[in-house]
């Protein structure tokens, strides 16, 4: 048998791809997920969510077509209909809100964003003024904050804030973080509070959760090695934002993401010998394929799959979707 290549496989420069381990999906979000999708089978369609389940679109309209509707206010929810509660938490006046209304609910927050908010409850509750290392305006963020009265946390977002920000001079002061910050970042944002406030409550165990810090170590392995690293994620997507700064600041000369492969244009990577790829939490693997995939089209790819660490983690599903339930 001829084993020539085709014309157009000799054609096609070789491009070797760095693919980062562990990437994607978190067990946090595969829960999520889960939870919409048991619902509806259980409960039939529509079931309601609340703010999106994950940021990602394909993840969202794909739960849209098997029958969930997504909205931002239970005021937009019916009263027969069942609501779920989005992976990255709520504040406490949502539950309670249903509640009152008497709707049913199911709470998909992640497990490690719950252990943030009852260790926001734990230091209340001794009489500490919380500090929490975050993003503004972001769900888990407000979520958090939501846990407690106003005034009980003070947000930052950078070390800067540190040395400026007005706490009670009569109590106490501990410091909570958002699951998804950068590794790096905090780690200076506390070094900041620790100077200014020498006897500051840490968390018992670090708060940026294992699925963030695995993600940015398997980038930080590769990124000395790539000349362009691709995440895939969404814009809104804290967990992928970071993934992009982190592979700047290890030593990668350019980083983008992109949401699908169809994004990629993959003449940016003419000329370059290597590229990482890497995804977010709530990237699904599939739209990692199609980034393979549309590189394909243009190279012969060579792809080793650098590994830091292996996830076997899982959650639950709430009680009310049990089999016995």
């Amino acid at each position: 048998m001829d084993q020539t290549p085709s014309p157009s496989a000799v054609s096609k420069p070789r491009l070797k791809v760095l693919l980062a381990g562990p990437r994607g999906f978190c067990a946090g979000v595969d829960r999520a997920i889960k939870i919409v999708e048991e619902a509806i089978r259980r409960y039939g369609a529509p079931v309601y969510v609340r703010h999106e389940i994950v940021h990602n679109r394909f993840v969202v309209e794909s739960l849209e077509t098997q029958g969930a509707i997504f909205v931002e206010e239970l005021d937009e929810v019916p009263d027969d209909a069942p609501v779920v509660f989005s992976a990255h938490g709520v504040p406490k006046s949502v539950p309670a809100e249903a509640a009152r209304r008497k709707l049913f609910y199911l709470d998909a927050t992640c497990p490690l964003v719950s252990k943030v908010h009852r260790e926001a409850e734990h230091h209340f509750n001794r009489g500490r003024h919380i500090i929490m290392i975050g993003h503004s305006g972001h769900p888990e963020v407000i979520g958090t904050m939501g846990q407690l009265p106003n005034g009980a946390v003070t947000l930052i977002e950078d070390a800067e804030q540190v040395a400026i920000i007005a706490v009670p001079a009569d109590k106490p002061i501990a410091y909570i973080t958002q699951t998804t910050l950068s590794v790096d970042d905090t780690i200076d944002i506390i070094a900041a509070l620790q100077a200014r406030f020498p006897g500051i409550h840490a968390p018992a165990k670090e708060d940026i959760c294992y699925a963030t810090t695995n993600r940015q170590a398997a980038v930080k392995a590769i990124a000395g090695r790539a000349e362009l690293m691709v995440v895939v994620g969404a814009p809104n997507s804290s967990n992928s934002l970071r993934l992009v700064e982190v592979a700047k600041r290890a030593g990668c000369p350019r980083a983008m993401m992109v949401q699908r492969g169809r994004e990629l244009d993959p003449a940016i990577c003419e000329g370059l010998g290597s590229i990482g790829v890497t995804a977010g939490a709530s990237a699904p693997e599939v739209l990692v394929e199609e980034v393979l995939a549309q590189l394909r089209d243009r190279f012969d790819l060579v792809i080793e799959e650098v590994v830091v660490a292996e996830e076997t983690i899982t959650f639950k599903l709430p009680a009310a979707l049990h089999p016995s339930a």
